[in-house]
């Protein structure tokens, strides 16, 4: 796991320009604190932070390799591709020869074998650079879900990547401004753009390449999308196929030169992968997993549930651990630790946004800080819920007749009033919604045979997959990779994406079951407490504490005649939440409003930023 950037221009000599591009590489440091390179052609700079895994000794980059012809092919990589050994092995035959034990270079002899087409044998989550110079060609791949991140920038005649916006923000030739167009796909949940916050810096999405030529624009085309076919095993078949494939996938990313552990909330997703990584570490070492869970100082007597969050983590976390022999620990947090200054700054500069989650990304920042401690990779849950349809909106009629995104019924970062109505007016926050759900829905692929609620369950299944899903990719990877943590995701797996959503949503959501499918699969795995838990989000703080914090910088913010927040959002609504009497944001989904506004503050600030 890495950090990439670099700079290509073919219209230019670009050997005098190092200084700049170890500057943006320097700016990814905490992605790779390991060790720094950077390859430097004539019309390319690429560099490089790593963050060791697999190969400890090997597997250095940038890597080159030199053709017969003299020619070199430069890449950068960051990620993991698991089945890097079976790829080993075929190319072996096919007479490439290995010098590491690394996947690096067997993704690069993949691009040597197959050219492009190498992300087509690639099992895993990636994002890279090569620079070609046999046929003058520049290349950007990421992987098919968006696990790993990928960012680009045209400049005068050639391009900027990085795996994130603030190594392109380093270069100091770009010149920074705010896009109104990617903040409020950013402030609405909609993921419709591939446009950031930072006009000029685009996203490469998920399963797409982009390839730059002499002469030509840039090219970005899709590799690879979920297909919509035919369902025809039985059920039984269904939950048989299911469980090997998620073994399959768990199993090839377990495997690391450096310890593993895994996240345990005492959810459903999270025990399933504890229980298999438990079994799979005992049958081949004799070994024990570590998990890891978090908690909040005082939450037991502070916690109130509500529909949303209808039980504590800790638990059931605790008792998952315990009927599955994991060696566990429970990371807490006090309040001083989630209000401090240094907390709330790192997840501003992680993310590069001015999207927030409020104190959960704040306590997910420090609950990976603490598990590096102790592990430098670390096995999540994530996406399990856009996959087997887990969300509780998924079995809401009103959530899903409202035609908007599900998730917006129970998920929004700012309510359209919140907005400056001077700043709707170029925007339309309400449209943008409308217009983004409209788009999501028309994108999605229908079979002749299907019925009223399998096309409607398709569209929200597919909506998820796209446009919920990488927002919350990109939340664990921002914050992981500050902490120089590596996060996997064995429920991003493409081949297990792609069977079960084809799979009906009778089977799914059978007889109304939340994750019936998942629970059928994993049924010998879970204690029973977990397997009847209904589905409760990542936990937040319910220290009143917290609420009067989040009340004191509001009216700080609210004293601050000119500060460029109040372009975008109403200051007289803002004003008339902090009316709301005391208790009245004890949650994360009651104080979004407030977080949102002392965020996107932050934000311009930080990257000097104005509309």
């Amino acid at each position: 796991m890495c950090g990439i950037t670099g700079w290509v221009d073919f219209a230019r000599d670009l050997k005098d320009q190092r200084p700049l591009v170890a500057e943006m590489t320097a700016s990814l440091t905490r992605r790779g604190p390991d060790a720094e390179g950077i390859w430097q052609g004539q019309h390319a700079l690429l560099g490089h932070r790593r963050l060791a895994i697999i190969d400890l000794s090997g597997g250095v980059q940038p890597m080159t390799f030199t053709t017969a012809g003299g020619a070199t092919v430069a890449m950068v990589y960051t990620g993991e591709v698991y089945n890097y050994v079976q790829l080993r092995e075929r190319l072996s035959k096919a007479g490439h020869q290995f010098t590491t034990r690394s996947d690096t270079e067997v993704v690069l002899h993949a691009y040597l074998e197959w050219g492009e087409q190498c992300v087509d044998h690639l099992t895993g989550m990636f994002a890279m650079a090569i620079f070609d110079e046999r046929q003058g060609r520049f290349l950007l791949l990421r992987d098919r879900l968006g696990v790993k991140p990928l960012f680009y920038a045209a400049l005068d005649a050639g391009l900027l990547f990085a795996s994130e916006p603030k190594a392109i923000l380093a270069h100091p030739q770009f010149q920074r401004a705010l896009d109104v167009v990617g903040l409020v796909d950013a402030l609405s949940l909609s993921k419709a753009t591939a446009q950031t916050a930072f006009k000029g810096i685009r996203e490469l999405p998920p399963g797409h390449s982009l390839q730059l030529l002499a002469g030509r624009a840039p090219k970005v085309q899709r590799y690879w999308a979920v297909e919509r076919h035919e369902h025809t095993d039985t059920d039984a078949q269904t939950v048989e196929k299911t469980r090997a494939l998620l073994e399959k996938a768990l199993g090839e990313q377990l495997y690391a030169d450096v310890p593993v552990c895994t996240l345990l909330s005492g959810g459903l997703d999270s025990t399933v992968l504890t229980a298999m990584a438990q079994k799979k570490l005992q049958a081949e070492q004799g070994g024990v997993v570590n998990s890891f869970s978090v908690d909040f100082v005082g939450q037991a007597e502070q916690f109130r549930a509500d529909t949303f969050r209808p039980d504590r983590d800790q638990p059931f976390a605790l008792a998952a651990a315990e009927a599955i022999g994991s060696h566990h620990q429970t990371i807490l947090i006090d309040n001083q630790e989630l209000v401090s200054e240094v907390a709330r700054q790192s997840v501003f500069r992680a993310n590069d946004s001015a999207q927030t989650f409020g104190d959960v990304d704040t306590s997910l920042h420090l609950l990976f800080k603490a598990i590096r401690e102790h592990s430098t990779v670390a096995i999540s849950g994530e996406a399990a819920d856009e996959v087997f349809g887990g969300y509780a909106w998924f079995r809401d009629p009103q959530a899903l007749e409202a035609q908007r995104f599900p998730w917006l019924s129970r998920m929004q970062l700012l309510q359209a009033e919140m907005i400056n109505p001077d700043f709707n007016k170029l925007c339309d926050f309400a449209e943008y919604q409308r217009s983004s759900y409209g788009q999501a829905v028309d994108s999605v692929e229908h079979l002749p045979g299907d019925s009223l609620e399998e096309r409607k369950m398709r569209e929200v299944c597919h909506m998820h997959l796209h446009r919920w899903l990488p927002i919350l990719l990109d939340r664990k990877d921002r914050l992981s990779m500050y902490a120089s943590l590596e996060v996997r995701v064995p429920f991003t797996d493409h081949e297990l994406v792609q069977y079960v959503y084809n799979v009906p949503w009778s089977i799914k959501g059978k007889e109304g079951v939340e994750k019936w499918l998942l629970k059928q699969a994993c049924a010998d795995l879970v204690p029973d407490a977990v397997m009847q838990r209904k589905k409760s989000p990542y936990p937040t703080s319910a220290n009143l504490a917290y609420e009067q914090f989040l009340r004191a910088q509001t009216r700080a913010l609210l004293q601050q005649a000119d500060n460029a927040v109040f372009q975008i959002i109403d200051r007289t609504q803002l004003r008339r939440e902090l009316e709301q009497p005391v208790g009245a944001f004890n949650s994360q989904l009651k104080r979004n409003n407030l977080e949102t506004a002392l965020s996107l503050a932050a934000w311009l600030k930080d990257y000097r930023l104005a509309l």
